[in-house]
């Protein structure tokens, strides 16, 4: 295919036994009608494909059923289409799928088209511009207003060339899109042939892919490999936006993969059971639509059960658009901005349709019109505020630029650019959660997160007032970040750069916060220091501190960890504490003696120390800890040329 051949996809639409197929048929030479039952029967029950070549225009036509009952075979085959051929016969005007049809191209956003009256020869001259003028009212205001009519005869040949010319040129004023980089196919058929394997087949919707290449198929998000590739019965390398495809692959059987299946590159699509959406209920829907309604959801090739979940509202009347939430009994593949059709379950008729805003994770909660107010903006014509929204949206979740052309619809090109204005207008910040590693994530949910932090740090400091710090943990607890440590330390570090908070080892506290004591609490707290500084190297537990004082072990506790924290107690493990000038005392000491001794043991220690056994074991055991001594055999050592003053400040 040359680089400047223009491939689109033309849907028929048209109410049963208007002549659709014979028209394709008459247009390329090819009978759409594949099925036994559509040759016995003379009509067309599923959707059917040919193709229609002139000069560089390859266009691939997909022909519709017209009977009421095979409305989501329709539906199936109108899926990325880029223009519209609406057949009206002549002997038979207007008639009720002529006019569901066309609400239907409507609510796809199909924007460009063309209208053949057919079975002219069937009627005079002025029935026909009866019919005319007929169609000419019915699309008043559509996309199809003002488009070329032209009367035509499959049986005679009547007006089959005006036709082909018509069509032709209708085509040259739809600019031709870029196939983009990303992937994407609706499965409209699947099946198997034989040493050829699985073959599904369906309209590309956008991004080409090779043979070879590897796929995703949605909603299982198993990888398969494509085996073969063909477009319109031809053998081809490589497929692209626009064309008809039928894809060989392999990794999967043909069971595994059905109608409303889609395949895409890999990591772009992801399967959702609930979405956001705009919703327009027809101006000629037969009735209002009631919150938690069911109905039918026509998107892509898909279709499955929905209920339809009205957040402001309790009743969607017709011709009215509300934001609405969809909760689907089956996952589906779903755009930013791609069009759907919704249809009630029995008796079976098109209500309205609408647009994705966004695939959903949660509900939201009625009336809450923050969260819908910003879902919203995700159907604005600017990309810089549909990218802002979706990143905001991702919380602190870590996300990539195929999430953003998911979520925000743009093209993968763009994101980058997109990303870097953003940064520059500080609406997006980068900040370091490993070492080679970085999060990007909207300013407002780090200044949520700052907000959320600071208020549990502050009610931990009132509901604790003789705690100096928070415990890391318990904050983790309180923002809902548990397990996610290195995410947490990153916003810490953020708060401490900020100088909003003091970091230590596993605590936090907001910076230059000092507990506030009440004059008892703070005579106790000087009672205990002096009860440690006097008892020198035989310190009381805190339960024994408790029972001497009649306090609660708890508040004493309290209390000595407030005094730790001040630098006035050492804790040297378990019950065990020190006034810390008695700390520093017993590693001068110790150093002291090992300098003059190849080594002490336990007994020395104690004498040297006027204490008993049950406090000089201990001490032994933090002195090794911290790297003063070491044991060897049952003496001490200097466990190095460090004195022993050089060792406070380690661990």
């Amino acid at each position: 295919m040359s680089d400047n051949a223009q491939t689109l996809i033309l849907g028929t639409a048209g109410h049963i036994d208007h002549g659709k197929t014979s028209l394709v048929r008459a247009l390329t030479g090819i009978d759409t009608d594949r099925l036994p039952e559509e040759k016995q029967r003379g009509m067309t029950i599923d959707i059917g494909f040919a193709q229609f070549n002139f000069g560089s225009l390859h266009l691939g036509i997909v022909d519709v059923p017209g009977h009421e009952r095979f409305i989501r075979n329709m539906l199936a085959g109108s899926a990325g289409i880029d223009l519209a051929l609406l057949v009206v016969a002549a002997d038979d005007a207007v008639m009720p799928q002529t006019r569901e049809h066309l609400e239907i191209l409507k609510l796809l956003n199909v924007q460009h088209g063309l209208i053949a009256i057919t079975k002219s020869d069937l009627v005079d001259s002025e029935l026909v511009e009866l019919v005319e003028q007929d169609v000419r009212q019915l699309v008043a205001g559509s996309f199809l207003e003002n488009k070329p009519i032209v009367q035509t005869s499959a049986a005679t040949g009547q007006g089959v060339d005006e036709l082909k010319a018509t069509l032709t040129d209708t085509c040259q004023t739809i600019d031709q899109q870029s196939p983009g980089s990303l992937f994407r196919l609706a499965v409209d058929r699947c099946f198997t042939i034989r040493g050829q394997g699985t073959v599904v087949t369906g309209s590309v919707a956008s991004g080409t892919l090779a043979v070879g290449d590897r796929i995703e198929h949605l909603p299982s998000g198993e990888t398969l490999r494509v085996r073969s590739l063909e477009s319109h019965g031809q053998p081809v390398g490589c497929i692209q936006r626009g064309q008809r495809a039928a894809v060989g692959l392999v990794g999967a059987h043909h069971r595994q993969i059905t109608r409303g299946h889609e395949l895409a590159t890999i990591g772009y699509l992801k399967p959702t059971r609930l979405l956001a959406a705009s919703v327009r209920l027809s101006p000629d829907a037969p009735w209002p639509v009631k919150h938690r309604d069911r109905m039918r959801l026509h998107m892509g090739t898909a279709e499955v059960v929905a209920t339809l979940a009205l957040p402001r509202d309790n009743v969607l009347a017709p011709d009215c658009i509300v934001t609405a939430q969809l909760v689907l009994a089956e996952p589906v593949a779903a755009l930013c901005g791609q069009p759907f059709v919704l249809r009630s379950l029995s008796p079976v008729t098109t209500l309205g349709g609408g647009n994705v805003l966004q695939s959903l994770t949660r509900r939201i909660p009625r009336r809450d019109s923050h969260k819908l107010i910003r879902v919203e903006l995700l159907a604005l014509s600017d990309p810089l505020q549909r990218a802002a929204t979706a990143i905001y949206s991702y919380g602190l979740t870590p996300w990539c630029n195929l999430d953003l052309c998911r979520d925000a619809r743009i093209d993968l090109d763009e994101a980058p650019d997109i990303l870097e204005k953003l940064k520059a207008d500080q609406l997006l910040v980068d900040y370091p959660i490993a070492t080679n590693r970085a999060l990007c994530a909207h300013r407002e949910i780090l200044d949520d997160f700052d907000t959320r932090i600071l208020s549990a740090i502050g009610l931990y400091h009132k509901g604790h007032p003789l705690h100096v710090a928070m415990p890391r943990r318990a904050l983790a607890h309180a923002v809902r970040l548990t397990g996610n440590e290195p995410l947490l330390t990153a916003l810490l570090k953020r708060l401490a750069k900020s100088h909003k908070v003091t970091l230590h080892a596993d605590t936090v506290a907001i910076i230059n916060f000092m507990p506030n004591l009440s004059a008892q609490q703070q005579a106790f707290l000087d009672c205990a220091v002096e009860t440690f500084r006097s008892a020198a190297f035989q310190p009381p537990t805190p339960v024994e501190l408790a029972k001497q004082h009649g306090i609660p072990e708890s508040t004493v506790r309290q209390v000595i960890d407030l005094a730790v924290a001040q630098g006035q107690l050492k804790h040297l493990g378990g019950t065990l504490y020190l006034h810390a000038n008695t700390e520093r005392d017993l590693r001068q000491r110790i150093g002291d003696k090992l300098q003059q001794a190849d080594g002490l043991a336990v007994g020395d220690i104690r004498t040297a120390l006027n204490t008993s056994r049950k406090f000089a074991v201990p001490f032994c055991e933090y002195l090794d800890r911290i790297g003063l001594t070491r044991r060897h055999g049952d003496l001490r050592v200097l466990a190095g040329k460090a004195g022993p003053l050089q060792a406070e400040h380690r661990p």
